[in-house]
């Protein structure tokens, strides 16, 4: 068994991490004995040491390495570079389509001969089975997957590659597994768990509250005032500081930075459409403070650790709270104050409804399910791309469905029917999984809309959407702003509020993170009260939002 001050020792002279935060400790700990760990931590928190504590332990007994899979060579390289300023050179080695044949077969051989403690890998990679058996005769101490929210459907940046990780991980011997993410809401966290095959894992959730970032919405009925106070606000800010201004399409981040470099600044747009050396360009100009305000699309920030970001404004309503949070998180990492602002059109969210429809197509699934009855056998996904005239990422997307429903299974050799139902049905019960996320989606959307129009604490309503609890209104939102302008007691002692009118703790049937079930829709979680209403997280359905005292009058719900 690791016990706790070994671990404190290595932190603070290995990683000069003297002072660890709540949960840091607890993960390295279970890591280092064999649990597998989820820690939910924001950017710039230290999840990182969480793992890496862990593997130097374990390196430094068993002499085996710990591999890391990460969505970005850009993310890698940064966690390459970093450990070998504090371990030494080869400490951490990188296998990815960036390096030369001669690079990945000489880190094959740093991590086989014992001398490297991490070897860090893009999901694409394990998808050869080439590199699965490679890592196999390793006998890996761990598995890391970082970014781990892109292994869930319901993920606001869902990768298809991510979802072969869990088999991956069985292929290995079932190493102990340690997946990280700055923002998972317990059903993200699920599926993660899910996905992973995870056996009961420590999960941390921490530092999801970040007091000095002031939470604000600017609501607007014409989409021409909207632009107007967008850049005029942006304009504003970006002479206090250096910040980020989301917006829901690309012409829409080319308009507002051509404008704003009209008024003087230095202004860039960046989106998936640009050519990659631009966009590797405006991340380090961005990062060297050589640019006022970026206007990107969702495509710019994963992996983005700049600590003096004083604003991230949105031009337009992000699909989920999963997003905007983490978007928004990127404000103010260095602690000092920041500004999270949300401009809202209820109209906008009609933009986001059709970017977010990810409609069930029937006839491709039986495509699929008529190739591998047919083929008696495993069937590698480049023959079904060839048979059925789908490109390749096509048919990762459509036996994901399938494996869900548990119609298919992929292995070494390819993919193979394993259920004996009639296709038909298969075909029925992919659609209505489909369908079922859909509503989810919808329901998230909605969750979103109902944090822009809220008149009460926005950061209660945000941390009750990831399940953490704040007792009292904030002081630092709109919201908040409105109240103390109008009254003095923002908080009553005793009491609790979501946001909204005052509910008893003690008197309250369905009390926040409690299991309920409903006639209707089934088991789900109490996450928000406020007012008379009740908000409800169902596994089919998505979030719900319900009324306390038709709820009572009726017995709509029950706990579980």
């Amino acid at each position: 068994m690791s016990d706790d001050p070994a671990l404190r020792a290595l932190a603070a002279a290995s990683f000069n991490l003297p002072d660890l935060r709540d949960g840091q400790l607890a993960g390295m700990t279970a890591l280092a004995n064999g649990r597998d760990v989820l820690a939910v931590m924001p950017t710039g928190y230290g999840k990182s040491a969480i793992y890496q504590v862990a593997a130097l332990h374990l390196h430094h007994t068993t002499g085996r390495p710990a591999v890391v899979v990460s969505p970005l060579i850009a993310l890698q390289e940064d966690q390459l570079d970093r450990l070998m300023q504090v371990l030494g050179p080869d400490a951490a080695v990188a296998i990815n389509s960036s390096r030369s044949d001669t690079e990945v077969e000489a880190a094959w051989e740093t991590a086989a001969d014992g001398t490297a403690v991490f070897l860090f890998l893009a999901p694409e990679q394990l998808a050869k089975q080439s590199t699965v058996d490679r890592i196999k005769a390793l006998d890996i101490s761990m598995f890391v997957v970082d970014e781990a929210h892109c292994v869930s459907s319901w993920g606001h940046d869902f990768r298809p590659d991510y979802l072969a990780l869990g088999d991956v991980r069985e292929q290995l011997g079932n190493p102990p597994a340690a997946a990280l993410t700055a923002t998972a809401s317990p059903p993200v966290r699920d599926e993660i768990v899910e996905r992973l095959g995870m056996k009961d894992p420590l999960v941390l959730v921490h530092g999801f509250d970040r007091p000095n970032i002031t939470l604000d919405v600017v609501r607007h009925h014409e989409d021409k005032g909207k632009r107007k106070a967008v850049l005029e606000q942006v304009a504003d800010l970006a002479r206090q500081g250096h910040g980020l201004l989301y917006a829901a399409t690309r012409k829409d981040t080319e308009k507002y930075a051509a404008k704003l470099a009209t008024q003087g600044l230095r202004a860039e747009a960046y989106h998936a459409g640009r050519p990659a050396a631009d966009r590797e360009h405006i991340h380090e100009l961005f990062l060297d403070d050589k640019l006022d305000v970026v206007v990107a699309t969702t495509a710019f920030g994963m992996g983005i650790d700049k600590p003096n970001v004083r604003f991230v404004v949105h031009a337009d309503i992000p699909e989920s709270l999963d997003s905007y949070y983490q978007e928004i998180g990127r404000a103010g990492r260095d602690g000092e104050p920041a500004s999270a602002v949300l401009h809202y059109r209820s109209e906008d969210l009609g933009l986001r409804k059709f970017f977010g429809t990810h409609s069930p197509d029937p006839d491709s699934l039986l495509a699929v399910l008529k190739v591998l009855k047919a083929a008696h056998a495993a069937t590698p996904k480049s023959s079904l791309a060839e048979l059925t005239g789908f490109k390749t990422r096509r048919i990762t997307g459509l036996v994901n469905q399938l494996e869900e429903i548990g119609a298919v299974a992929t292995g070494t050799r390819g993919v193979r029917l394993i259920s004996k139902a009639k296709l038909p049905t298969l075909v029925s019960d992919a659609v209505e999984l489909a369908e079922a996320r859909q509503r989810v989606d919808q329901s998230r959307l909605t969750m979103m809309r109902a944090y822009a129009e809220t008149d009460g604490c926005r950061r209660q309503f945000l941390l009750g959407y990831f399940g953490e609890d704040l007792p009292a209104p904030c002081g630092n939102c709109d919201g908040c702003t409105a109240v103390a302008a109008t009254r003095d007691d923002v908080a009553q002692p005793g009491k609790t509020s979501d946001g909204g009118g005052m509910v008893s703790a003690v008197d309250e049937p369905f009390p926040l993170q409690s299991t309920v079930v409903h006639k209707e829709w089934g088991p789900g979680l109490v996450m928000r009260h406020e007012d008379d209403v009740i908000t409800v997280l169902f596994d089919q359905e998505g979030y719900k939002t319900l009324s306390r005292s038709a709820v009572m009058e009726h017995k709509l719900l029950k706990p579980a």
